[in-house]
């Protein structure tokens, strides 16, 4: 596997244009200066992609003083501003795909979707209509690009500067051609040296505090969010015990032939004998694998945590303690037509297996994996048995700091 690469330096042209997506806060207002700093034609452009505030506590993220900000930073910088109505694309992409989601009782990930499906794709479409030649966003990573033997550019994704805010993992599901028309002017900056040329510049976001929550939308109060779609349906709580004899099939073992690989990716059986009623709950469908709080029961020695949903029966298991063997899976599975590979020239080829790196959550410690590459699919056993694996999850997979691939957990 190729592991060293000549990187070419590729110095900006004066006459480059880019868009950049000014979300409000310092992280982009700092990338559009930076751009500015370096000769490109700057236009910040605010995406509105959500109309409904009766979901969204307004306190964490109000969307008009997210715009405002982003205007003020643009008429500091001097750089044409737009605010653009993307909320039609987001309701069919992202929205819909959520409730979909949670219906099914899978666990997504907006952001990443987010990110492939508009930042990098409708965004980038709006960009072009203004003879834009890159996007650009506030993101803690980085790009290089080297040759191929045919001089073909490859775009290799990075992770950022800063390990504490490295978002290179929101970033698992973009290709070739939308990492080539991307630019991350802070990831090779840590946050404190961003805030600390903020206040240098007295841009009026240095001192804003990071938003959370969905893309674009804010932090929403999610049972709220969901009931817009998903109705209410009452279930038992059951809680599992703390048995490892329960789950035996599925501890890691050193035999790696197909029929193995296969029962250690499984998920764990779950029916209501396996343990006792403990309370109810208002929609299976509302949780999610590894979730400590919002059941509403209590009274335990220690804390409880979901470690299945079964939105067929609106039964949701739940087992006592952090370390409790059903929240562990030692492997999991990607379908073949799930797998996204960011550098399509080191794709697994039926019968390949690599040694990478992984993560199923953003800010997860990498740890080391085994990937073997079946007809079926992509099967991946960890070194050690990974907490909270729900099905929905993006895994993904890095070679040193570069992200290789990712993909839907089945």
């Amino acid at each position: 596997m190729q592991t060293n690469y000549p990187v070419l330096v590729i110095l900006p042209i004066m006459s480059k244009r880019v868009v950049v997506g000014l979300s409000g806060g310092v992280d982009s207002s700092v990338a559009a200066y930076l751009l500015q700093q370096q000769g490109f034609e700057v236009v910040g452009i605010f995406m509105r992609n959500w109309h409904d505030e009766s979901v969204t506590i307004n306190n964490e993220c109000p969307w008009i003083e997210d715009s405002n900000d982003a205007m003020l930073v643009a008429e500091q910088l001097g750089i044409p501003f737009h605010v653009l109505d993307l909320s039609k694309e987001y309701k069919r992409r992202i929205v819909d795909y959520i409730f979909a989601e949670y219906e099914a009782g899978r666990t997504p990930n907006p952001d990443v979707l987010c990110n492939r499906e508009i930042k990098f794709d409708t965004f980038l479409q709006a960009a072009r209509s203004l003879r834009a030649d890159f996007v650009a966003t506030g993101h803690y990573c980085r790009k290089e690009i080297f040759l191929d033997e045919q001089g073909t550019p490859v775009y290799r994704l990075l992770m950022g500067k800063d390990s504490h805010k490295d978002q290179s993992y929101f970033l698992c599901q973009l290709n070739q051609n939308q990492l080539s028309n991307a630019l991350f002017p802070i990831g090779g900056l840590t946050k404190p040296e961003v805030r600390e040329l903020a206040r240098k510049i007295a841009l009026p976001t240095a001192e804003k505090k990071d938003s959370q929550g969905l893309c674009f939308i804010g932090k929403v109060k999610l049972p709220v969010f969901l009931q817009q779609e998903l109705k209410p349906k009452k279930g038992n709580v059951i809680e599992v015990p703390d048995s490892p004899e329960l789950f035996a099939k599925q501890l890691v073992n050193n035999d790696f032939f197909d029929k193995s690989l296969h029962s250690l990716a499984a998920p764990f059986d779950f029916y209501p004998s396996m343990g006792k009623k403990i309370g109810e709950h208002s929609g299976a469908h509302f949780y999610t694998i590894g979730q400590r709080k919002g059941l509403g029961v209590g009274g335990k020695v220690e804390p409880l945590f979901i470690v299945h949903t079964d939105t067929t029966e609106t039964i949701v298991y739940v087992g006592q303690g952090d370390n409790h063997p059903a929240l562990y899976r030692p492997a999991l599975f990607i379908r073949q037509s799930d797998m996204h590979w960011i550098r399509p020239d080191l794709e697994l080829i039926v019968g390949d297996s690599a040694r990478y790196s992984i993560r199923i959550r953003y800010r997860q410690v990498l740890t080391g994996c085994s990937l073997f590459a079946r007809e079926e699919g992509v099967y991946i056993v960890f070194d050690q048995p990974q907490r909270g694996i729900a099905p929905g999850q993006f895994a993904a997979w890095y070679l040193g700091d570069e992200l290789i691939g990712s993909g839907t957990i089945s």
